[in-house]
């Protein structure tokens, strides 16, 4: 159908900032300014490594490292260009309570991670609908724990959505927890996109000091949304 050959390319940013993006003006000049230079971007890494170290976090090339790429457990994970994902860095709410909700839905914590990576996921078979993506960000465990207790607070505090970016999501509503690594939620957000609301399931789990989010949309049956429990245990494993 017409809708599920769409999805995966709709859902390779979590907030739908392609739709967001694709309605602005840029005529590439921009994009073509921001593609870092090989020297720049080691100098970056090199400092992130060094913060890394500095704060015992996993640093960039071993958070990478232990991303999961290719086909594993009903889905194939992409790497998604950080051009793609650079535009959901500064996502802000409406309502300051909402900003750890809203900075998830743009592909990062709302504090800031030391490194991150970003997977597309698409399922291995047609008869699956689910579609998503996840992202690993690198904190201090501090940190990283911190992220998980101020975004249950936005939780509490933000059941009627948000705004941001021009979009609208109109409704968060927590779900029972998983029992998945140190700590772990799990919640669903509606977004409205071309008028028709779209259901979206978010499972955030910290694992030391990365915290890993799955997002998923099944347009057919939005019950079905979340990335599966084997799916999630699959990448922990890999930070092990």
């Amino acid at each position: 159908m017409r809708l599920r050959r769409i999805l995966p390319t709709v859902v390779a940013l979590p907030a739908l900032l392609v739709i967001s993006a694709c309605s602005g003006d840029s005529d590439g000049t921009d994009d073509k300014k921001a593609t870092p230079t090989g020297k720049s971007t080691s100098s970056a890494e090199a400092k992130a490594s060094a913060e890394a170290k500095r704060i015992g976090a996993m640093d960039p090339q071993a958070l990478e490292k232990a991303t999961i790429s290719g086909k594993s457990k009903g889905f194939e994970f992409k790497q998604v260009a950080k051009a793609e994902v650079e535009a959901g860095r500064d996502m802000k709410a409406d309502k300051a309570e909402c900003q750890p909700i809203a900075s998830l839905a743009g592909g990062y914590t709302h504090i800031e991670a030391v490194s991150t990576e970003h997977r597309s996921l698409e399922p291995s078979s047609a008869k699956n609908a689910t579609v998503g993506s996840m992202w690993l960000a690198s904190h201090s465990e501090k940190n990283a724990k911190r992220v998980m207790s101020e975004l249950r607070t936005s939780l509490k505090k933000c059941p009627d959505g948000f705004k941001t970016l021009g979009l609208t999501y109109k409704s968060v509503k927590q779900l029972n927890n998983p029992d998945l690594g140190d700590d772990a939620l799990s919640y669903r957000i509606t977004s409205v996109v071309a008028k028709q609301s779209v259901p979206m399931t978010y499972t955030v789990v910290r694992k030391g000091g990365v915290v890993v989010t799955f997002y998923g949309v099944n347009m057919l049956t939005p019950k079905d949304s979340a990335i599966p429990e084997a799916t999630i245990k699959e990448q922990l494993r890999q930070l092990e």
